[in-house]
């Protein structure tokens, strides 16, 4: 299929520029998404996050130049992008559990990852329910805070944002100002071209004043909503399957909007949601 196609051309970039820079908005040209999209749909596909995969292919690299005795540490350090011998040296240990010194000597144990290649598999059979709706552009108004290139980060930043929100009356007061569609307290990763502009916004729906919140316009764009319950964990486990089990097979690909989460009820353990994925018609 086209669409695993693309990731795997995507995977052979990196195999290019591993003693390169490699740059993540060309892979997100190559995947025909953005760059924060293709990260996404590249942890789900693959169980790994796309930054450790980097490391692991480097210090795999790295290991068997340092075997070859045919350069110094350091040459191969700058070779795979690090700067300081002792970043290159922590990244080395983190992976093969040795400093690079020894991996010099032969005779030890090292680890190798080889290169992944993405195709379909055919999985059980458990229903996702969805709709596709074409909606125009709406205007919110909330919290936000800067997404890191690296996704995995945001793991760590998000959950900490939407604390803050509970903790100092945020959400009660975007629930007082909710008075347009959609009805719920959103989640938005607006990540729109360049990475110094991603923001992820805990905000709501409303035509009144910002009376303090930031603002931002959820461009008009075409999503596929799938309805799920249960906790944050739930909706990960959704997100995986969107991308890994339907997406592949839908006849769509990620389209160039944010992704949307409406929190229905705010019941943290017990939470009634929607995930919109913006999406396109396979050309």
């Amino acid at each position: 299929m086209e669409w695993i196609k693309r990731l795997n051309n995507a995977v052979n970039y990196i195999e290019e520029h591993l003693a390169s820079e490699i740059d993540y908005e060309a892979l997100g040209r190559i995947a025909c998404c953005s760059s924060y999209h293709f990260q996404r749909m590249f942890g789900y596909m693959a169980g790994i996050p796309l930054s450790e995969y980097i490391r692991r292919r480097k210090m795999s690299r790295a290991a068997a130049d340092l075997q070859k005795g045919e350069n110094k540490i350091i040459d191969i350090a700058l070779k795979y992008g690090y700067d300081s011998p002792t970043a290159f040296n922590r990244a080395f240990q983190s992976i093969h559990g040795l400093p690079p010194s020894q991996a010099k000597t032969g005779g030890v144990t090292l680890k190798s990852f080889p290169p992944i290649s993405f195709q379909i598999t055919i999985k059980g059979a458990e229903q996702m329910d969805y709709r596709i709706e074409t909606k125009e552009a709406f205007r919110i108004i909330g919290i936000n805070a800067p997404l890191d290139k690296d996704i995995e980060k945001n793991f760590e930043a998000v959950p900490l944002l939407w604390q803050k929100a509970a903790m100092d009356g945020t959400i009660p007061r975007l629930v007082t100002m909710m008075n347009s569609k959609p009805m719920g307290i959103l989640g938005v990763s607006a990540c729109p071209e360049g990475l110094e502009n991603w923001r992820y916004y805990i905000a709501a729906a409303s035509t009144l004043p910002a009376d303090g919140f930031e603002e931002y316009t959820v461009p008009a764009a075409t999503w596929a909503i799938f309805s799920g319950q249960g906790t944050g964990q739930s909706i990960q486990e959704l997100e995986r399957r969107i991308v890994s089990e339907w997406l592949p097979t839908s006849g769509y690909e990620y389209a160039n909007a944010p992704d949307v989460e409406v929190y229905l009820d705010p019941d943290p353990k017990n939470t009634k949601y929607e995930v919109w994925i913006p999406v396109a018609e396979k050309q």
